[in-house]
């Protein structure tokens, strides 16, 4: 069991927000990368890279390639938490950045299937992985360099920055995909869908600047004076934590609001038994992402205020209660009622439990292995939302128009995060030198009953 330093941690001048900042801007970048894969895969990648002669199937493939990243992140959660914990939240902040950069620009200068038949899938597949590897370590690494600079009942808010990052991915992703989905087709088909990937290059090189002048948080410098890092933070974790990390893993079901949302219900609103244009569904995920730009933020100070879990509970029920209403509105064509029902579900109550996460996760454990807890619990959690879209098409029946059937599927994974925040217990108030104490000393107690 780890000592208790003497005094609060307090980070240097500026730093609270600098960490902020350069989460913010990595993380929207990651899933600026993510999302216009996610995009990609619902409107273009079933004709550019899959067998044009069967639609359903091309579409159901380039969704399953969507996935393939979640299937990823736990392994990259693996290898970027065990360093993170052991090296320090810089130096993975700086690689997951590098290598979301790289694999995304390559996407877009790969070439199709009709050029090199089943290699173009395959490539594809590869750099999917790549930024899934990315991502595992992203968050984590984001989330525990807010947290441990961050003022000790401030931290639900400056956590919230790396989530605020996500949804300005989004947004970022979506806006550009916009006039890139209104090409003709002949060119969106040939080079427009390629701009995006390649335009990920320029917001890489600010991120990069920026996280090269961060300092080391003041939680793993003094780790690291006192006792050293954890030479095997994962046999830790397990010993120690393993209740949390089970609750971060069912906590994280939630992303799969979002992975339905962003994907299957663009795929399905654009679909031909429903009919609405490619812009106008476009438009409903950057309006509600812009909307979650203040919401997040908002819902983080609440959770400062009265506690994680009250807040992380309307977000994670509402949003198994909004899907229905919202793939609802979808189905009748009614694009002013899409609008609305799309901004309320995903902009504002969805918004309660992913502005939360970050800060409700991360004050689970303590400095030793926080980031290979977030990591590893959060990207095993993901790796299910990820083929929840696979999971969703499936389930859609051979139309793709069963919305009620992917509603139900999508609120029973909202099922765990509700119970998973239930048994958790509060932190908002545990100073941030104490965090994750009382379950290594739980742990430490029942070891010597063992005994």
């Amino acid at each position: 069991m780890s000592s208790v330093p003497a005094a609060p941690l307090d980070a240097p001048p500026g730093q609270p927000k600098k960490a902020a900042t350069a989460a913010w801007i990595g993380s929207a970048l990651e899933y600026y990368d993510f999302f216009i894969y996610g995009s990609a895969a619902a409107l273009i990648f079933p004709e550019v890279f899959f067998d044009e002669s069967d639609p359903a199937t091309a579409t159901l493939l380039s969704l399953a390639t969507f996935g393939v990243a979640y299937a990823a992140r736990p392994i990259g959660a693996l290898f970027l938490g065990h360093y993170g914990d052991r090296l320090g939240r810089k130096k993975i902040m700086v690689f997951t950045l590098i290598l979301m950069g790289l694999s995304t620009f390559l996407i877009g200068c790969l070439p199709t299937r009709d050029q090199v038949g089943t290699l173009a899938p395959v490539l594809l597949v590869l750099c999917r992985v790549l930024q899934g590897i990315s991502a595992a370590g992203e968050q984590a690494s984001a989330n525990s360099m807010t947290l441990e600079h961050a003022p000790p009942n401030r931290r639900g808010f400056f956590t919230s920055f790396t989530l605020s990052g996500t949804q300005g991915g989004q947004l970022l992703a979506t806006l550009v995909f916009i006039p890139v989905a209104a090409l003709p087709e002949d060119q969106l088909l040939s080079w427009g869908w390629r701009i995006p990937f390649w335009l990920s290059i320029a917001v890489a090189v600010v991120g990069y600047v920026i996280r090269r002048t961060l300092e080391e948080t003041p939680a793993f410098t003094q780790q690291t004076r006192s006792e050293g890092v954890a030479k095997l933070p994962l046999a830790i974790l397990l010993r120690e934590h393993w209740a949390d990390v089970l609750r971060v893993i069912a906590g994280a079901l939630i992303a799969s609001v979002s992975t339905i949302f962003t994907v299957w219900a663009l795929a399905y609103g654009t679909s031909d038994s429903v009919g609405l244009s490619r812009s106008s569904m476009l438009w409903v995920g950057a309006l509600a992402n812009l909307v979650a730009l203040g919401a997040i933020p908002a819902w983080a100070v609440l959770s400062d205020r009265i506690g994680r879990r009250p807040v992380y509970l309307i977000g994670a029920a509402g949003s198994a209660v909004m899907m229905f209403a919202y793939l609802w509105a979808i189905s009748t064509g009614s694009y002013p009622l899409v609008l609305i029902l799309g901004i309320l579900t995903f902009g504002v109550v969805y918004s309660a439990a992913n502005g939360i996460w970050p800060s409700f996760y991360g004050e689970m454990f303590s400095t030793r292995v926080r980031l290979s807890g977030m990591a590893i619990g959060t990207q095993i959690g993901f790796a299910v939302a990820g083929f929840a879209v696979t999971f969703a098409a499936q389930i859609a029946g051979p139309n793709g128009d069963d919305w009620s059937a992917v509603a139900l599927f999508t609120a029973a994974l909202c099922v765990p995060p509700v119970v998973a925040v239930l048994t958790a217990r509060e932190t908002h108030k545990v100073p941030t030198e104490l965090l994750g104490e009382r379950a290594s000393r739980e742990a430490a107690g029942r070891e010597k009953v063992a005994a």
